[in-house]
């Protein structure tokens, strides 16, 4: 059984919700990711952001990414899933949720992050073309 924790990138960090947009940009480009789980003051997940919804949920709407914070983007309810969980249970909660990203969580600790790359780098042709055609199906018909 290949798990989450295997599959996963290391590494991941938070940006709490307190955060600047322009700070988490910043931290984005640091850490070369496009995305950042949010974390409250107990550093419990409350979101993730996304270098796109910085551009689109601010640039764009004409806010200052200086005095928006991270937590300001913060929708819905954040998706995660636990180090030992198989692969199985890490696409069937992407693919629900139609999500790209999903935190990975061990003891209640961000251990780290799967993204596209980590699946393409991890599972086979079908598993890889299954979880496409479900996440980017559903959501262009959007």
């Amino acid at each position: 059984m290949t798990t989450a924790g295997e599959i996963m990138h290391r590494g991941a960090q938070w940006i709490p919700a307190h955060e600047t947009l322009d700070r988490a940009a910043q931290l984005m480009r640091e850490l070369n990711v496009g995305a950042l789980p949010i974390s409250d003051e107990n550093e419990r997940l409350c979101g993730i952001l996304t270098d796109r919804d910085i551009v689109v949920g601010c640039v764009a709407m004409g806010h200052d990414p200086s005095r928006v914070t991270a937590g300001d983007l913060a929708k819905g309810t954040p998706r995660w899933i636990d180090a030992e969980a198989d692969v199985g249970d890490v696409l069937h909660e992407m693919e629900e949720h139609q999500i790209r990203r999903l935190p990975v969580i061990h003891n209640k600790r961000l251990v780290g992050m799967i993204s596209e790359s980590d699946l393409a780098e991890h599972l086979t042709d079908d598993q890889l073309a299954t979880w496409v055609e479900s996440v980017y199906a559903r959501t262009a018909s959007r």
